[in-house]
């Protein structure tokens, strides 16, 4: 796969699907989870649907650049801010100016950001199972939180066994350990980067609220989300939505905090059915 190097010294690692001609949907993934957690069936169904779509490790995650908290820069922890940058000079790198951004989680959160700091460059936001950064939204289970925070076990099989422990915050409808075990598995295999956790959940905590910026918000926005999410409950969508003017919100039956396959074109229909009205060459 392809990298580019960001000005502040980040390297971020990435692929597309389909024709860079087409609007650019730039994905952005959560906590802890490389690109590969957007399949590649699903990016595929977006760039069928007619956009030139790009996903990317975060930093601390999957290929990209790791720091254990640190930039190249500073000894410090970084921002959503930052992680916001990062997303902007890969677009930047690829010769794109404006993009619709579809985040997912933590990734909802730093696509919250973009949206908030370069209204100029997000021709829409789709902000998916996220919240606000206020306290009293979109609050974990106790037993979803204490799971996702659990170190994991660090020899491969030991972390294949333990990945069934993630399902607690999962859709429960379509549960399936061994889908779940494989994927832990390709996972695994690419980056086993546990210390990255602490640097992305630093960002989210000393990023705070953004329900002031949100508030300010006029970009097109959507807001998806399953009425199954323990690990980010539905009042964190309701919230997003809420505050922005004129979002769209579409809740999910049987959601949880993932994306199902038997969900996908649910999930990708509304995306495309978002994003048709807003697209314009992006070059």
């Amino acid at each position: 796969m392809p990298r580019i190097t960001t000005p502040a010294g980040v390297e971020i690692e990435y692929d597309t699907f389909g024709q860079p001609s087409d609007p650019a949907l730039l994905l952005v993934m959560g906590f802890t989870a490389q690109l590969t957690s957007w399949p590649q069936p699903f990016c595929q169904s977006l760039a069928d649907g007619g956009h030139y779509v790009i996903r990317f490790d975060n930093r601390d995650c999957g290929l990209s650049s790791k720091f254990d908290g640190a930039t190249p820069a500073t000894s410090g922890p970084y921002t959503l801010s930052a992680m916001s940058d990062d997303a902007f000079a890969l677009l930047r790198a690829l010769n794109i100016e404006r993009a619709h951004i579809v985040g997912a989680s933590m990734g909802g959160m730093i696509a919250q950001v973009m949206t908030i700091e370069h209204p100029d460059r997000v021709l829409s936001l789709t902000s998916v199972m996220s919240t606000t950064g206020e306290a009293e939204f979109g609050q974990p289970a106790p037993e979803a939180i204490a799971t996702l925070l659990t170190p994991p076990p660090t020899e491969r099989e030991a972390f294949l066994d333990a990945s069934k422990d993630r399902m607690i915050f999962m859709s429960r409808r379509y549960a399936d350990v061994d889908k779940v075990r494989a994927l832990s598995a390709i996972a695994y295999d690419r980056s086993f980067y546990p210390q990255g956790a602490v640097g992305q959940m630093a960002a989210i905590v000393a990023t705070g609220s953004r329900a002031d910026g949100l508030r300010k918000v006029t970009t097109p926005t959507l807001v998806i989300h399953g009425l199954d999410d323990t690990l980010i409950n539905p009042s964190g969508g309701r919230r997003t939505a809420e505050l922005i003017a004129g979002a769209r919100l579409l809740e999910v039956e049987d959601m949880g905090h993932d994306m199902p396959e038997a969900l996908w074109p649910t999930i990708t229909s509304a995306i495309l059915e978002h994003t048709a009205a807003g697209s314009v060459s992006t070059a």
